[in-house]
């Protein structure tokens, strides 16, 4: 819809900066998205953050209070739950062995990858350094410290592997 001023943001309170969007993607209110690209038909809830160099597939669903740093790569099909959060640095500090403001050249971003079709939990933390493999399911509140292979099912705190219809 467009107006004498242009085109109306129909959710306008977002931030979008330097950010490549698929064909038919869809955006909430409430959204910071700055330097990833996300791509065809893939839905981002409300109240969620993508930082730089993150690179999100196609026909993804990412629900509200997200939180996915930099160095995140989902691929096509995934389903992230509510308030999922990724970490990128094992050993955060604020400050170096000087007690000088730390830079970003003094982390090691350590990379994490979610494969394809794979559905994460709401509620998980998935450190960095991790690969959740094609089809694998990560439950609600898990706490996943070390990769998850294709098609398995990981719960708990830290994470341990499930098989399909294990209880308990």
């Amino acid at each position: 819809m467009a107006d004498r001023r242009g085109p109306v943001n129909e959710a306008p309170h977002r931030l979008l900066h330097d950010v490549e969007l698929g064909e038919g993607v869809r955006i909430q209110s409430f959204v910071n998205l700055y330097g990833c690209t996300i791509g065809d038909e893939t839905f981002v809830g409300p109240f969620v953050e993508i930082q730089r160099d993150v690179s999100i597939g196609r026909k993804c669903r990412i629900q509200s209070h997200t939180f996915i740093c930099s160095g995140v790569e989902i691929g096509d099909e995934v389903f992230v739950g509510h308030g999922v959060t990724f970490v990128n640095d094992k050993h955060p500090r604020a400050t170096n062995a000087d007690g000088v403001r730390q830079t970003d050249d003094e982390w090691d971003l350590l990379p994490v990858t979610v494969a394809r079709r794979a559905s994460i939990g709401s509620g998980a933390l998935i450190l960095g350094g991790v690969t959740i493999g094609e089809g694998a399911v990560v439950g609600a509140g898990a706490v996943v410290t070390r990769d998850v292979d294709s098609g398995a099912i990981a719960v708990g705190v830290p994470a341990r592997l499930r098989s399909r219809g294990e209880r308990g």
